[in-house]
């Protein structure tokens, strides 16, 4: 994130469009950004906006540009010749793809989402609340990206994640690779592009799976699972260097630094001066005393989060665990001083304690939600990006609570 955004200690909670009830944009996010404000929160942290494929998931978006005709709170707004006209020149890049291979109805779709994006960034921006958005690494197969840029995308392979002690095959994520030497020869225009788009929509942006930037694991097509994944060498610096000389120096990013995280990658984050996360969640490891996500192992320049939405909800996550590593957690939140009942509050306040300079929690942890408020585990295939918070959930009570932890943080 780029320094002096806010404060130097800020927090945020995190909560996607679609998990607003009624899942789309219009009142309900207005009055969610109304509550962010009277809770003493500077971040609204969404996931990727565009359109999400046949089981939800915005991570596989049919589009590297768009946004989602579902998010509309008015799907039937008029649009003007003017507007189509003046839409066209301004997003010339990408949005010419859209219209010939998109859904119909793609541009006044999008002017009407920009439109409806544009008063929702302003109204959050006069209540002192500011967008952090995301940036998922892979494009769909088959999205309008792969099939206007096929020069840019390797054959034979696709993403995924090595095996673990969490996916004993790996992770078969099957998306299209890049070919980044091709990507290379046209100075990183796509993803030039595709960043300049994101900062038009957000303030900041988390870049997913960073790690894929230095070197990502290449599973053949035909493969099953991703036992017979190797690693390849990403576009490293150069791909920065290149925002760098066309966006400008400085711009407001996040690392997603969780995984196989090694020396190189490291190296690169810190070079670029950009914050990696941290999970308080994987910080209660009574055989990992160095792990950066303990509490104590924090530093400033870091986002910390109670949990993300690929993991489960505070509260599922302590009721899940051994009574062994639950006494372990309860010990390490009583020698932090942490004078709670509800130790999903107790990892709330942690993570408002943290040295990180920025805070975000989950939604579901502030309202205290056991495993059934999980947004997605990727470990199944179905059942994911479902949850939808309830009219009203948000109180202020619950502000209240939020923002005197929040000021007693020194956020």
């Amino acid at each position: 994130m780029k320094p002096g955004t806010h404060a130097d200690r800020s927090s945020g909670v995190l909560l996607h469009v679609t998990s607003l009830p009624g899942r789309r944009l219009g009142p309900q996010a207005f009055s969610f950004v109304d509550w962010l404000a009277e809770a003493g929160q500077s971040w609204w942290q969404l996931l990727p906006v565009g359109p999400p494929d046949r089981y939800g998931s915005p991570y596989k978006s049919a589009s590297a540009f768009a946004g989602w005709r579902g998010l509309l709170a008015d799907s039937r707004a008029p649009v003007s010749a003017e507007e189509k006209i003046a839409y066209r020149e301004r997003e010339s890049y990408w949005v010419e793809d859209w219209v010939r291979l998109g859904p119909r109805d793609a541009l006044a779709d999008q002017i009407r989402f920009d439109r409806e994006w544009s008063r929702l960034r302003a109204y959050a921006a006069e209540r002192g609340v500011t967008l952090l958005g995301d940036l998922a690494i892979y494009v769909a197969p088959s999205s309008v990206d792969h099939r206007a840029h096929p020069r840019m995308f390797q054959e034979g392979l696709v993403a995924g994640a090595p095996p673990d002690a969490f996916a004993v095959k790996g992770q078969l994520w099957g998306n299209p690779l890049y070919d980044w030497p091709a990507l290379q020869r046209r100075r990183y225009r796509w993803w030039v592009e595709r960043v300049r788009r994101s900062l038009e929509l957000f303030e900041a942006v988390r870049l997913d799976h960073f790690r894929g930037f230095v070197a990502y694991w290449a599973v053949p097509e035909s493969d099953h699972d991703a036992t017979r994944g190797r690693w390849r060498r990403g576009p490293g610096r150069a791909l920065f260097d290149a925002f760098s000389e066309q966006l400008g120096a400085n711009l407001p990013l996040v690392a997603e630094d969780l995984g196989v995280i090694t020396p190189p990658v490291e190296r690169l984050r810190d070079e670029l001066g950009v914050p990696g996360m941290l999970v308080l969640q994987f910080g209660f490891d009574p055989g990992a005393p160095r792990s950066p996500h303990r509490l104590e192992n924090h530093t400033p320049n870091r986002v910390v989060y109670t949990g993300t939405h690929d993991h489960d909800t505070a509260r599922g996550w302590y009721q899940s665990l051994g009574d062994a590593q639950r006494r372990f957690v309860d010990e390490e939140l009583r020698r932090a001083g942490v004078q709670s009942h509800e130790p999903w509050w107790g990892l709330i306040e942690l993570a408002l304690r943290s040295p990180a300079r920025t805070a975000i929690m989950q939604a579901q942890d502030i309202l205290g939600l056991d495993g059934r408020g999980r947004m997605n585990d990727p470990a199944k295939t179905g059942g994911n990006w479902r949850w939808e918070m309830a009219p009203g959930a948000l109180t202020g009570d619950l502000a209240k609570r939020l923002r005197e932890l929040t000021e007693a943080a020194g956020r």
